[in-house]
C-alpha cells in the first residue's frame, strides 16, 4: 500500500439505528461526538435514521415511517380548523 493516502483515523465505530435501536459495529472515519458502551468496550457513536435493519427494501416491509414529515402532515390535516382560516371565510 502507498503511504500518506489512507486517512489517520480509522478505527471502530458504532452505528445506531434510531427508528429501531439497532447496533452495529463497523471500522469507519466519521466523526462522532458522542460513545457508546457495547459489551464492555467504548466506541464512538454515528446516529442514523435509517439502516439495514429497518430499510424497506432490505426488510420486506413496505410501509416506512416517516418521522420527519409527521408535523407537517398534522398541520395541513387540520388548517381548516385554524383561526387564521375562518377569519379568511
Amino acid at each position: 500500500m502507498r503511504k500518506g493516502i489512507h486517512p489517520e483515523n480509522y478505527r471502530l465505530v458504532a452505528f445506531k439505528d434510531m427508528s429501531n435501536d439497532d447496533v452495529f459495529i463497523t471500522k469507519s472515519t466519521a466523526e462522532a461526538k458522542e460513545t457508546i458502551t457495547v459489551d464492555g468496550v467504548e466506541y464512538p457513536l454515528v446516529k442514523l435514521e435509517i439502516s439495514r435493519t429497518s430499510h424497506p427494501y432490505y426488510t420486506g416491509k413496505t410501509k416506512l415511517v416517516d418521522t420527519a414529515g409527521r408535523i407537517d402532515k398534522f398541520k395541513n390535516k387540520y388548517k381548516k380548523f385554524s383561526k387564521d382560516e375562518k377569519k379568511a371565510e
